[in-house]
This record gives structure tokens, C-alpha cells and sequence, in this order.
């Protein structure tokens, strides 16, 4: 069975990308802060199939070690979803008021870890011709009031992931900005918006990455309100 560690899996897109891909079959390896919110998702996840659901965080470089582990306990590792993040601000602010540590916390959680992470699992990826999957933002490529902070991060993770694309050419490299989501990740970044209940469910961005799977995309940046689209 093909593996999978899918990080900040607890709730959100990590959650419901792990619900789908415990429908095909897949092997999961989960993580999240939250102990007793991961104990939950794992129970759910496992009554389709095998989850290991390690609590943790993963700017912490032991607990990286045992997620790649556990994956190698499976047999192996075809995806890895960078998925959990740090907004660096609760709620957002503009540059002028962005906490510098807050920020800090930002690009080690959403940079530095995620690297650290693609390169404890690379030999299993490699051995695979495994895929690498980065969850970014629009925030990263356009200019929003008070999204700089997460932007910057959200950018550096895309060039990181741009870089590992040519460095490693026997595996595929995605970072996807998977477009509006109500999250509570959103609503801790803008509690006050109006709109915040009417943004699309984590779980109809799922197809998208289900459609980049099946089709074995080629490394890239993909946005997946683009590819729904296509799909209809």
C-alpha cells in the first residue's frame, strides 16, 4: 500500500485530504499539536486503514525523525504533505505592528521544518520516485494588507520547493495554493470577517489534489481553484 505523512492533519485540508486518501487505501502517518484532536482523527482514520498518529510539533527536529520513522515502519513513503503552519500573528497585522518573533515562529514552522522534513525523508522518498506536497497561499505571490508576515513564509517555502523540484528530478515537487478554505486557521487570522462563513470547505479542495495524484502531474505550482475548474 502506498504511505503517506500528512502534516497538521487534525483538522482542515490536512484532515480531509487524509479522510480521502484512507478511502484509497493509503497508509498514513498524521501528525498535529493538538494530542487529544489527533487521537480523534486517528480513530476515525483507522477504522479504513492503518494510521499512526504521533503528536507533535514539527519545528521539533525528533519529532520529524519519528514521523519519517513511522513511515518506514509502513514500508515506505510515496507523499509527503507539508501542510501544518504558523500565521505568525492571531489575528494578522500589518508590517508596522508584525510581532518580529511571531514571524520568526512563521518561517521555522513553515519553512524551516517543512524543509527539515523533506530532507529526513528524501532516501524513502527516492527509493519511491515519492512525491513532495508544499501547501501554500496566494498570500505568497500577491500583496494583501496584513498577510506579509505568512506571505514571506508562504514565498520562501515556494522557492524552497521551485529548487527541490531541479535538484531532485526523479521525484515530483508541488506547491499548491489551495485558494479560499474556511478554516480555523482563517478565522484565527480575520476573526471579523463577514464572509468568513461562506468560504469553500477544506474538503472541496481534495479533488484537486486527488487530480494531481492520478494524473501524476509534473513538479510545479499548481492553485487548486484552477484545476477544479478544470474539471468540470
Amino acid at each position: 500500500m502506498p504511505v503517506a505523512i500528512i502534516t497538521g492533519a487534525s483538522r482542515g485540508l490536512g484532515r480531509a485530504l487524509a479522510g480521502a486518501l484512507a478511502e484509497r487505501g493509503w497508509d498514513l502517518v498524521i501528525d498535529a499539536r493538538s494530542a487529544e484532536a489527533l487521537e480523534r482523527a486517528g480513530a476515525e482514520l483507522a477504522v479504513r486503514t492503518r494510521v499512526a498518529a504521533l503528536p507533535g510539533d514539527v519545528a521539533d527536529p525528533r519529532h520529524r525523525v519519528e514521523l519519517v520513522s513511522a513511515a518506514w515502519e509502513f514500508g515506505g513513503l510515496d507523499l509527503l504533505v507539508n501542510n501544518a503552519g504558523a500565521l505568525g500573528a492571531e489575528p494578522l497585522r500589518p508590517l508596522s505592528g508584525q510581532p518580529l518573533e511571531g514571524l520568526r515562529a512563521a518561517l521555522e514552522t513553515n519553512v524551516v521544518a517543512a524543509l527539515g522534513l523533506v530532507q529526513e525523508g528524501l532516501p524513502l522518498l527516492r527509493k519511491r520516485r515519492g512525491t513532495v506536497l508544499n501547501i501554500s497561499s496566494d498570500a505568497a505571490v500577491e500583496a494583501y494588507p496584513a498577510w506579509g508576515g505568512y506571505g514571506a513564509s508562504k514565498a520562501a517555502l515556494e522557492r524552497l520547493s521551485a529548487v527541490l523540484a531541479v535538484e531532485e528530478p526523479e521525484l515530483r515537487v508541488w506547491w499548491l495554493d489551495p485558494g479560499d478554505m474556511r478554516t480555523a486557521m482563517y478565522d484565527a487570522a480575520v476573526p471579523d470577517d463577514p464572509d468568513g462563513d461562506a468560504r469553500p470547505s477544506p474538503e472541496s479542495v481534495v479533488p484537486a489534489v486527488l487530480g494531481l495524484l492520478d494524473e501524476g502531474a509534473a513538479s510545479g505550482r499548481y492553485a487548486a481553484p484552477a484545476l477544479l475548474e478544470a474539471r468540470r
